[in-house]
């Protein structure tokens, strides 16, 4: 039997640096214990804050035992090291995932992303270019593609069950911009400040903070491409210069038609996302309030619900299952399924074997630029009015 996973393939665990997700970071920690919810990765070196020293204490007190004070100097110092960092994970502002991916691709380090890839369609397509150079893998962390029934989703369009896709609907709203937060900026957290810069956060932040996951999980599940858009991006909010909603109708490469409807005006939502696609066999509805449960439904016949953990279902979503049917599962596994998928493909490439195929299912520097080129779409959509091509 071949031998695919990573510990097995290399005999340790496969090192890994963080640059950034030190601090008040939402998603720092949320890297960090998907890192090491399967055993595949130690954290053993760092740059965790912009400030040289801040970087170190912080490091000093997560215990990771190589601090630096610059991503330079992490990268510079690894290479020459007999037991180097084998993977970067990047977790900072949209600005810098760029030169930070590009100049550790460059030194020989595979890379793991916090979306969006880039905050330009022309940055994306840049690096795009340099990770196939290098040769070296992305893994960028759109999290919702780990979740089981997504998988699972993913799989039974491939196995044909849906038939021919003819819809699909996302929806993705969040109820933290539903009052100008801006007006008290002593109390917003730093994490968002930046977020609501354009210069850091990019030109639409709704889109590029969630309408990119609503865009990557419709790809994802159905297979296909967004191809054209009619898009209606800005403020719902009243004087907020930032973009907070987005409203995209969107026209797939197979022809199917479907809507995006991404908003962080949407007060006292936390976090509700969902997704229905529709076939001329059957249709399939996931929504994230409960992320172990996909809907099945079919014309004339009952309607059927299929839960994480069992058997019956397809190897894809059995791979990204810990725990039996029953036994919850959300974010943080989400976050370890593209982490272990990813510590099995780097281990690969590193032995010159055959990764497993199932390994194979993450999002890549390809749906990253992919994302952008969405966004970019609805933007111009929105600025000129009219369909726009992707």
């Amino acid at each position: 039997m071949t031998t695919t996973d990573s510990i097995e393939i290399l005999g340790r665990r496969l090192r890994l640096g963080m640059i950034g997700g030190g601090g008040e970071s939402l998603i720092g920690p949320v890297h960090r214990l998907a890192a090491r919810l399967d055993d595949r990765y130690d954290l053993v070196a760092a740059v965790l804050s912009s400030n040289g020293e801040r970087s170190r204490a912080e490091a000093e007190r997560l215990g990771v035992p190589r601090a630096y004070a610059s991503v330079d100097d992490m990268l510079t110092a690894e290479r020459a090291r007999p037991d180097a960092i084998d993977v970067v994970a990047i977790v900072t502002p949209n600005d810098t995932h760029v030169d930070y991916a590009e100049r550790a691709m460059s030194r020989g380090f595979d890379v793991i992303c916090e979306k969006p890839l880039a905050n330009g369609l022309a940055e994306a397509r840049r690096l795009s270019a340099a990770a196939q150079k290098s040769g070296r893998l992305l893994c960028l962390t759109h999290n919702y593609s780990g979740y089981p029934m997504i998988r699972e989703a993913r799989a039974a369009v491939v196995a044909g069950e849906l038939g021919r896709v003819h819809l699909v609907q996302v929806s993705y709203l969040q109820g933290t911009l539903g009052s100008r937060v801006e007006d008290d900026p002593g109390r917003m957290p730093g994490r968002l400040k930046w977020r609501l810069d354009a210069a850091r956060g990019g030109p639409s932040h709704v889109l590029l903070d969630i309408g990119s996951h609503a865009h990557q999980l419709a790809t994802y599940v159905t297979g296909d491409r967004v191809a054209s858009v009619l898009a209606d991006v800005g403020a719902a909010v009243e004087g907020r210069s930032a973009h907070d909603t987005a409203s995209v109708i969107m026209r797939m490469g197979n022809g199917a038609r479907g809507t995006i409807l991404a908003s962080r005006a949407a007060s006292g939502s936390d976090n509700r996302m969902s997704i229905e696609i529709y076939g001329d066999k059957a249709g399939l509805r996931w929504e994230q309030s409960s992320p172990d449960l996909l809907h099945v439904t079919r014309t004339a016949l009952p309607a059927e619900i299929r839960a994480k953990g069992l058997a019956s279902l397809h190897p894809l979503a059995r791979r990204a299952s810990r725990a039996p049917s029953g036994h919850p599962e959300a974010f943080f596994e989400a976050f370890a399924n593209l982490y272990r998928d990813f510590a099995d493909l780097v281990a690969a490439r590193i032995a010159g074997i055959a990764p497993d195929p199932l390994a194979a299912h993450i999002p890549t520097v390809d749906d990253g630029v992919a994302g952008l080129a969405f966004i970019e779409a609805c933007v111009r959509s929105s600025e000129r009015g009219g369909w726009t091509d992707c």
